[in-house]
């Protein structure tokens, strides 16, 4: 706070927050040089709780070994799925009857992607449901929450020193539990964070350089 100069924040955003939460008062009583005032304005609602993050590799979804027993019993919930969706498909058979042949065949392509997109994202985090960051430098692609709003190679900056930035790594939603955003009283949201660096690492030493992150919201579609 450039008044009292007591009060540390980590952006603009957060400083008008705090100011309208009652620093206005404080800030007075900091600038008069009143002492009974705290020394140091409270600013939990700032601090995101700390947590220790651990890296494994991702497990295969299927072991080598799995029996057929396995493969039966995915069968036969593979069947009963397959038969839920027909019956529902029945109750709206009415209501699709009413739309014309160009439309039921643009939404069904849309949904079709869309529902393969999301369910490919939900069933690669089901198996490890508390992952927060997905790394891969230079590997597979980002796991997308959607097939809207991807970005295109032109979509992606080069970096500084001219060389092109690669994928290395994704933050997943599930942070936002964990950070609980939503105390903030403005609280943020995504779908997935995707960050590209530079394929070259160029800098060196303890320099902060500046990469790029690509913001992919859930689709509209997808529940």
């Amino acid at each position: 706070c450039g008044r009292c100069r007591r009060a540390a924040y980590c952006g603009p955003e957060h400083q008008a927050l705090d100011w309208r939460r009652g620093h206005r008062r404080s800030c007075g009583l900091h600038a008069a040089g009143d002492e009974s005032a705290d020394a140091i304005p409270e600013h939990n609602e700032f601090l995101f709780p700390e947590y220790e993050i651990l890296i494994e590799p991702e497990e295969p979804e299927f072991p080598a070994d799995s029996n057929d027993d396995e493969q039966g019993a995915e069968d036969t919930s593979k069947d009963g799925k397959e038969q839920e969706e027909l019956g529902a498909a029945g109750i709206a058979d009415e209501t699709i009857q009413s739309l014309d042949e160009e439309t039921l065949e643009a939404m069904a392509k849309h949904e079709t992607e869309e529902d393969k997109i999301f369910r490919l994202f939900k069933k690669q985090v089901a198996a490890e449901p508390e992952q927060i960051i997905r790394y891969c430098r230079g590997g597979e692609g980002p796991l997308w929450v959607s097939g809207e709003n991807r970005p295109e190679e032109k979509d992606i900056p080069n970096c500084v020193c001219g060389a092109k930035r690669i994928f290395e790594f994704q933050i997943m939603p599930q942070l936002l539990n964990y950070l609980q955003v939503d105390s903030l009283g403005e609280s943020i949201d995504w779908g997935t964070l995707v960050v590209y660096t530079c394929a070259d690492s160029c800098g060196g030493g303890k320099e902060y350089l500046e990469e790029f992150i690509w913001k992919q919201d859930y689709s509209m579609g997808c529940t």
